[in-house]
């Protein structure tokens, strides 16, 4: 399947979303890295978002709570390319009513070649990486092939 570029903007787009038991973990790691992400459009989940922006002190776009549609809301703005990667510190030790809708998030990021971290360390490697200042080309494949596919009914 060919490729296509997605152009990146210096100022990135960035979702971050944790579950209940690694909300800490997530704000810690947002504090530490503050002002990095001042710079940035930061998008979170709903509780996540209240959180880090009381204690951030800057503007963060808010979208529904997890459990009620958030992690679908960033998985439509990934597709949509509105969200440039993702921080996303889940509980892999905890089931989650909305299960489906975390692999759902998840497998957008990877469908769509889009950074996605899942622990504090991959975050710093990316959050710290000299691509977060630039622009950058992200390849994706090609899907126009599957929009324009066509089924034979019996």
């Amino acid at each position: 399947m060919p490729n296509c570029i997605i152009e990146m903007e210096k100022d990135k787009k960035i979702a971050l979303v944790a579950h209940d038991n690694k909300k800490k973990d997530l704000l810690e790691w947002a504090k530490y890295n503050r002002d990095l992400l001042a710079h940035h459009d930061v998008y979170a989940t709903g509780t996540t978002g209240k959180i880090l922006e009381k204690e951030l002190g800057f503007p963060i776009t808010k979208l529904q709570s997890g459990p009620l549609g958030g992690d679908q809301q960033i998985g439509a703005k990934i597709v949509n390319n509105e969200i440039d990667f993702l921080i996303f510190f889940w509980d892999p030790l905890e089931p989650q009513p909305h299960d489906p809708d975390v692999k759902a998030l998840l497998r957008m990021a990877v469908v769509w070649n889009i950074p996605m971290a899942c622990d504090r360390a991959t975050a710093d490697f990316i959050i710290s990486s000299p691509l977060m200042d630039s622009t950058y080309q992200r390849l994706v494949p090609d899907y126009e092939a599957i929009h324009t596919r066509k089924f034979k009914l019996r």
